[in-house]
């Protein structure tokens, strides 16, 4: 298992986190999994013994047992191997402030998730979700009472735009508050719009990147084709969105061609293929059973050829939206390294 910085930290993690979406089986995450007790115990043993030294959750996974899940697996056993990534934001109730990034809803639902994780400090914490209506100066202010309180050691944000994570980089650093070190985004080779903003900020400001739905929710993991759909979209599970069946049928092929040739699954091919994608540090991964997270984990120790990143990458191509297209035409002399993560020459 390799391990990367996150950010400009010093914090490494493993290039593979343990994704836990699937605990619990609550409500509308029934769709996704219903990974009980004893089933998490053994895949967070497997993971651990591969190397992941990462466990990724949240507050609103299964309405909190996942965080729950977690903490029973972990009592008094390997914690010292382990870091906890965890999140809020989400809507977890039916009050006016049971959602949002306001300082009450942040503070609170830290300690909740920290009594569910049996544990004193969460590793990473993530605001899960933008939230237009509460200023970022009170957003990052309690982000920085619960770093003081030693309560999380490093803060991240997940599915922001671009515009919003300059912002509120830009709030940290003139209040002297906690600055992201990491965001956690959807990429794969069926989704590839971070490559026009939230990867050059990545490579540009220093920030660690987790990807999140790395298979994009199994339909690239070769078991689907354009005649049999994916359990979760079966299920109802809306996410991720695809908006041209084509391309992503074409995209499988692709996998398909390279996993074939090589004598592996295409889920790792598309694991590797984003292993090698700029800034990027680890790969959420998940999985309804320990066969599927051991697929997964070989995925940390294929290397892909340049042929055939570039056959994925022809296959998966997004266009090149303006500015940029204009940049590249008439600016690719003065380019940098954020600048050449779309770059097309």
């Amino acid at each position: 298992m390799e391990y990367r910085t996150l950010g400009r930290s010093g914090l490494k993690i493993s290039t593979l986190t343990m994704g836990t979406m699937t605990f619990g089986g609550r409500g509308n995450f029934a769709k996704v999994g219903n990974t009980d007790l004893a089933g998490a115990r053994r895949q967070i043993d497997l993971c651990l013994d591969a190397g992941i030294n990462l466990i990724d959750t949240a507050n609103v996974y299964s309405g909190g047992r996942s965080e729950e899940i977690i903490g029973e697996a972990l009592d008094g056993k390997r914690k010292n191997d382990v870091l906890i990534a965890s999140k809020a934001r989400m809507k977890i109730g039916d009050g006016p402030n049971d959602e949002g990034l306001s300082r009450y809803h942040l503070i609170r639902e830290c300690e909740k998730s920290l009594k569910r994780l049996k544990t004193d400090v969460i590793d990473i914490y993530f605001l899960h979700e933008w939230d237009g209506t509460t200023p970022l100066e009170e957003t990052l202010a309690a982000l920085d009472t619960l770093v003081s309180q030693g309560k999380v050691r490093y803060v991240g944000c997940s599915n922001y735009s671009g515009w919003h994570i300059m912002k509120a980089l830009g709030i940290a650093e003139r209040d002297h508050l906690p600055r992201f070190v990491t965001q956690q985004i959807h990429y794969t080779l069926e989704a590839r719009e971070a490559e026009y903003e939230l990867l050059p900020i990545s490579v540009d400001q220093g920030l660690g990147v987790l990807v999140w739905s790395p298979l994009a929710g199994g339909l690239l993991s070769g078991k689907y084709s354009r005649d049999k759909a994916a359990a979760r979209q079966l299920a109802g599970w809306s996410e991720p969105p695809i908006r041209d069946e084509d391309r992503l049928w074409t995209i499988v092929d692709a996998l398909n061609d390279v996993a074939k040739a090589r004598g592996v699954s295409a889920a790792q091919v598309a694991l590797a293929w984003l292993l090698t994608r700029p800034a990027v540090t680890s790969l959420v991964i998940g999985g309804r059973n320990e066969a599927q997270f051991r697929d997964n984990i070989a995925a940390a120790s294929l290397e892909l050829s340049l042929e055939e990143r570039t056959k994925l990458d022809q296959a998966s191509r997004p266009p090149v939206l303006y500015p940029y297209w204009h940049q590249q035409a008439t600016a690719r002399r003065n380019f940098g390294p954020a600048d050449l993560v779309l770059d097309r020459s």
